[in-house]
């Protein structure tokens, strides 16, 4: 079963006031913690609480990565359908307008990997300020 020391086996009954419950709530919402029992536990014990926030002013960066995200992925889809055909095609010269093909869509990489570094300062510059 386990070790009885761990067993939650005592119950302890208390009053808080209404100021301390709304606290212990909130901290319960925020930390993800199933229970008011399990935070008054965790700091009864000293453990970390951790608390998750939500920040809706990251609501647009996050849809503008999840969009250049599906963009790299259907680039990456191109690529591989140019580079299938490159290897069945045998002229030369067919395979020469593949290479072309490949050399423009590595172009759209670029370009989406430069935007992902602006964003990705500019995340930095506000993680690193609080």
């Amino acid at each position: 079963m386990g070790n009885p020391e761990e067993l939650l086996s005592h119950n302890i009954i208390i009053r808080v006031t209404e100021s301390l419950f709304n606290k212990l709530e909130k901290l319960r919402k925020e930390s993800g913690v199933l229970s008011i029992a399990d935070v008054c536990r965790k700091i009864l014990q000293n453990q970390k609480i951790k608390l998750f926030t939500y920040d809706a002013t990251m609501n647009p960066v996050m849809e503008e990565l999840a969009l250049i995200r599906k963009e790299l992925k259907a680039i990456g889809i191109n690529i591989n359908q140019i580079t299938r055909h490159f290897n069945a095609d045998k002229v030369e010269t067919h395979r020469g307008f593949y290479a072309l093909k490949v050399a423009d869509q590595y172009k759209k990489v670029d370009e989406r990997v430069e935007i992902l570094l602006k964003i990705i300062s500019k995340l930095a510059e506000k993680w690193l300020q609080e």
